[in-house]
């Protein structure tokens, strides 16, 4: 599937006590497409911090490695990345906390990492403009592929700038009043921009690129996430409700997304 050929390449983190920067230098013949891109991650579980950390390394990645929101405040203040990795749940301040105090200040992209239970924690997390949530146990291909698409979106063109260093990822498409580019992943709806995370997004595309022909919950699973990446109905479900809602934000008459009971969604651009 289209979809999941722009996560070719993804590979699979060292231990983090409060700080730490830390990057793998390229080796030859083995192009990085982080390389000169600098990712914080913030999380009480050193576990996670140490095999994220070295999934990034492999990608050329620069880390910064902080064990709660109240030791990596400061710093992502005085030295903003180009994105950072917040764990919701973390003792003395949790990464819903720390996402608002760090937007008071600088325009940070921010993907989440939730427990599957944290439902309510994800919708206030995205409601104050997090680009991205991704629920625990996770798979290190889905993360760096988020990352990657996350940076695209923002202006990233590759390691250094390089235009050819960016991966293709499609034509525009236009469907009636909506325009998506894939390139940037940036969506309008009647000349409105409308923001979505990168998973809203590659549902809506797998939608949007067939026009009423009906998508299974698993074809949609398909398009949004890796070979390897287990997802509930639940879960593609939830997307779909925030999809809604957020089209339903520029345009209170958007119908657009259909469901078929028993048989998945469709789009329909009349």
């Amino acid at each position: 599937m289209q979809a999941n050929l722009r996560f070719a390449k993804l590979r699979a983190m060292d231990s983090a006590p409060t700080h730490t920067d830390v990057q793998t230098p390229a080796t030859s013949g083995e192009p990085r497409d982080g390389v000169g891109r600098t990712i914080a991650l913030v999380d009480d579980d050193k576990n996670i911090l140490t095999s994220v950390s070295i999934a990034l390394q492999a990608e050329g990645f620069v880390t910064r490695l902080y064990s709660d929101g109240e030791a990596a405040l400061g710093a992502l203040l005085d030295n903003p990345p180009d994105l950072a990795v917040f764990d919701i749940k973390m003792p003395r301040m949790d990464g819903t906390e720390l996402l608002r105090r760090v937007r008071q200040h600088i325009d940070l992209p921010v993907i989440f990492l939730t427990s599957k239970d944290d439902e309510q924690d994800e919708e206030a997390g995205l409601e104050m403009g997090a680009d991205d949530y991704i629920a625990k146990p996770f798979s290190l291909r889905l993360l760096v592929a988020r990352i990657r698409a996350i940076l695209r979106r923002n202006g990233d063109s590759g390691a250094n700038g390089d235009p050819a260093a960016a991966i293709e990822t499609g034509a525009s498409i236009q469907r009636g009043r909506l325009v998506m580019d894939p390139t940037r992943h940036m969506v309008s709806w009647d000349g409105k921009n409308v923001s979505l995370t990168v998973t809203e997004f590659l549902i809506l595309e797998a939608l949007a690129v067939r026009p009423g022909v009906i998508k299974s919950r698993n074809q949609l699973m398909d398009a949004a996430y890796p070979d390897d990446v287990f997802v509930d109905d639940r879960t593609v479900d939830s997307h779909i409700k925030r999809l809604r809602r957020k089209f339903r934000m520029v345009d209170n008459q958007f119908s657009s997304i259909e469901t078929l009971y028993g048989a998945g969604y469709s789009f329909t651009d009349g």
